[in-house]
């Protein structure tokens, strides 16, 4: 799309959250590069990189009120989507069958992961977590301890994406306070706004400005 196009930049969005399946995208709203890019996949990441791609691109038009195929977007594989001229930002994360969209005015980070998710709770904690949160969970047990974990896992990714870091470079500096709900930078000790919860089986975690207290929107989920 041209940036002289006639459709009006959208005001200030507060974030919002879309979950649905990762199926059912209209392909044919996808960009050349896209095709392009998604043609030199193997199969399976193919086809997840063409329905996410377009179902990112069906939820963007609805916000900004343009057709699929003018929606402004660079999201090569592996990499942060973005939006261009002005138009806001995204984050992306899929686990298994389904797909979680964020958007917002500001930065946006989001993460999501099965709660049936395999995980050894006891070793990614004493590995990833920093003392001070360590601290908060040494009496917990069973899956009281694995929903904790899991908890502060999606959030440390989705704040990850929120500043466009990676898991290496970032994780160990992360620290969540389990009885207040914040998220702290141990090395330059940001704040970011949060929120996490469960819904149908899913995990979820979103990073950024006003994104405490969201709602998820629930755009169909398989079974």
């Amino acid at each position: 799309m041209s940036l002289g196009s006639s459709w009006d930049r959208p005001q200030s969005q507060a974030p919002q959250l879309w979950l649905s399946s990762l199926e059912g995208g209209d392909l044919g709203c996808l960009s050349s590069r896209e095709r392009s890019w998604g043609a030199a996949l193997p199969e399976l990441q193919r086809r997840r990189y063409f329905q996410s791609r377009a179902l990112l691109r069906q939820q963007l038009a609805e916000v900004l009120g343009c057709p699929g195929d003018d929606v402004p977007l660079h999201s090569p594989p592996g990499q942060p989507p973005q939006l261009a001229d002005g138009r806001g930002w995204v984050s992306l994360s899929h686990s298994g069958a389904v797909l979680l969209i964020g958007y917002s005015s500001c930065p946006i980070g989001v993460d999501i992961e099965s709660t049936a998710r395999p995980l050894e709770p006891v070793g990614l904690m004493r590995r990833f977590y920093p003392d001070d949160e360590q601290a908060q969970l040494q009496d917990l047990i069973g899956d009281e301890l694995r929903r904790a974990v899991l908890t502060s896992w999606v959030l440390k990714e989705a704040a990850i994406k929120w500043r466009h870091r990676t898991l290496a470079a970032e994780l160990a500096q992360w620290s969540y306070n389990h009885g207040s709900g914040r998220l702290r930078h141990i090395g330059d000790g940001a704040q970011p706004d949060c929120s996490s919860a469960v819904q149908r089986g899913w995990r979820w975690g979103a990073v950024g400005e006003g994104c405490a207290g969201l709602v998820l929107q629930d755009a169909g989920l398989p079974e």
